[in-house]
């Protein structure tokens, strides 16, 4: 078969195939009267095996020392350009969640400044060496869901803090169980997931922003928060604790009309006849009408 059909059946180029003969890794058996360049069926076959190795990204000089007898054998060659695809699927991997992130902050038409992106970039890259993938999809996905009551829940933590009063204050316990319920939900309610941001956030400065809190506000709400865990543990296990949801302020509302109506009703049930009206229960605006 002469050069220009083989190319051509082959997919490739005269060029290419000029560049092998030229490096010695695929050399025609024969040549015509006329010079021309004639591969046989064992070239042929040849290049088959030069074409599945380059596809699996090994250098020409790896397939040459292959086929030729030399360098590692091929499993272990295999092996290491698969461990070499795998970190490249995983960079692929962040690349596209960082692109959706991207997306999602652009969609609302809105270009953010360039001292957002440069704390974005820095908050990425940060987390790269705490978190997966998947996990960074979680963490940055969930937290509009948090964003605006979180604001608010600060301004109160500051407050708190500027008038003086103890982590360890009942005072404080209302506000450590609205962090607590916060971080639930922006982490799915994965505790490991909770712990390991937390870590990261004493850890990594570069994360820390003007909307976040700084480390003396984590550190107030984290006294807060382990002894309502010490109380809480008294009474449940981690794993109960990690079932436990945040539940929203109108469902309270709710139960508690529901709770106050059905308990009118039993007692108006038992009142005796001619008893007042005036005796019933104090309903959901009563001394049990808020969570």
């Amino acid at each position: 078969m002469r050069i220009g059909e083989l190319a051509r059946h082959a997919g490739l180029t005269v060029r290419t195939l000029h560049h092998y003969d030229a490096i010695g890794l695929l050399k025609p058996s024969a040549r015509s009267g006329g010079g021309y360049r004639l591969y046989g069926q064992a070239d042929i076959a040849r290049l088959h095996a030069i074409q599945a190795m380059r596809q699996l990204g090994l250098a020409l000089e790896d397939v040459g020392r292959l086929l030729d007898g030399g360098g590692a054998p091929l499993p272990v060659i295999v092996e290491q350009q698969l461990r070499a695809l795998d970190r490249q699927i995983a960079q692929a991997e962040k690349l596209r969640t960082r692109l959706e992130l991207l997306q999602a902050k652009l969609s609302d038409g809105h270009v953010p400044e360039s001292r957002d992106w440069l704390a974005t970039i820095r908050m990425m890259t940060a987390c790269d060496k705490y978190f997966s993938t998947d996990e960074l999809k979680t963490i940055f996905g969930n937290w509009q869901r948090i964003a605006p009551e979180l604001q608010a829940l600060m301004a109160q933590v500051r407050q708190a803090m500027k008038a003086g009063i103890p982590a360890d204050s009942l005072e404080v316990q209302p506000l450590a169980h609205r962090w607590m319920m916060l971080m639930g939900l922006w982490m799915d309610g994965n505790f490991d997931l909770i712990r390991r941001w937390g870590d990261m956030y004493k850890r990594e400065p570069s994360v820390h922003s003007e909307q976040g809190p700084d480390l003396r506000m984590v550190e107030y709400v984290d006294r807060a928060i382990e002894l309502r865990l010490a109380a809480l543990g008294r009474h449940l296990s981690i794993d109960e604790m990690m079932r436990m949801k945040r539940v929203p302020p109108e469902e309270w509302e709710a139960l508690y009309r529901a709770v106050g109506g059905a308990d009118a009703k039993a007692r108006a049930a038992r009142r005796p006849p001619g008893a007042s009206a005036r005796a019933g229960v104090a309903g959901p605006d009563g001394p049990h009408g808020g969570p």
